[in-house]
């Protein structure tokens, strides 16, 4: 079943996901966790499938825990979305227009990580069969609260635990319709002490998320390639606007040059726009 899974941890956006994602949670207080504290990790990160309508799959979370103590954990499931601001919100399940959260079920639901070892949790998902699109959740993996600060005259006792978020991106097979809307572009063309860039709002009118590549590359007035830069890889969910821009740093000599924007946003889809400029001369 999970030839079809793609597991892309290794990109660097989800570094930004993760520190979001994976929290230590207190309670009555703040304070450091101790020195004897476990040190977990979740995997994967984020997972995206494409899944058959009305088909289940499962597949598996592992935690990995490299402390001298085992670890309980539970799993729950909330929606994930996204606010005007494209800050993440973790809603109840159901809450969200593209919820996948109440396809999810979990085996076992509580579990124990063993003292330098991974323990196992199998989610099962049952989508429905009338669906098209993207749909999506985090799964998150909690620790039991555990004693960091014993109550004083002066203080309350403080609680801590550790959770640990999954990204679940699921779009329903050979339904996916790709659109994307670029607008309010900037183009500030290169000089001796500027640097060119290039911003723009994005649009994901698609009804699946998307990882658009931004790409920049200058022709000179002979229509060669005389330079290229990429952009930063972006998650978009659909309907989701952001902004995104493309630098470069290097010097041209005087001329004429177009710098042409292509956004590759899904299979065979792109956008592209052309920026015609010109290199004065130096006084």
């Amino acid at each position: 079943m999970m030839k079809r899974t793609k597991i892309l941890a290794e990109r660097p956006r989800f570094s930004s996901l993760m520190s979001a994602l994976v929290a230590m949670t207190l309670w009555q207080g703040f304070a450091a966790l101790p020195a004897e504290a476990q040190s977990l990790a979740l995997a994967p990160a984020e997972l995206q499938y494409r899944f058959k309508p009305g088909q289940p799959f499962q597949f598996e979370l592992s935690v990995s825990n490299d402390g001298v103590t085992p670890v309980l954990m539970r799993v729950t499931v909330t929606d994930l979305w996204y606010n005007e601001r494209n800050e993440k919100l973790f809603g109840p399940p159901g809450s969200s227009p593209r919820s996948a959260a109440n396809w999810i079920e979990f085996v076992p639901r509580q579990f124990t990580v063993p003292a330098e070892g991974t323990g196992k949790v199998k989610v099962i998902v049952t989508p429905p069969l009338q669906v098209s699109g993207g749909y999506y959740a985090v799964i998150f993996a909690e620790s039991k609260p555990e004693l960091a600060q014993a109550a004083t005259a002066e203080k309350k006792a403080v609680y801590t635990n550790i959770r640990l978020g999954s990204l679940i991106l699921l779009s329903a097979e050979n339904t996916e319709q790709y659109e994307v809307e670029v607008s309010a572009t900037q183009f500030t063309p290169p000089e001796a002490n500027r640097t060119m860039k290039l911003d723009f709002q994005l649009s994901n009118n698609s009804n699946t998320h998307i990882f658009p590549e931004t790409r920049v590359g200058i022709l000179n007035a002979r229509h060669e390639l005389i330079a290229k830069a990429e952009g930063e890889i972006k998650r978009f969910l659909p309907q989701q606007k952001d902004r995104l821009s493309v630098s470069w740093a290097g010097t041209l000599p005087a001329g004429g040059y177009t710098a042409i924007l292509t956004v590759v946003y899904g299979p065979d889809k792109n956008y592209s726009q052309e920026f015609p400029f010109a290199v004065e001369a130096p006084q």
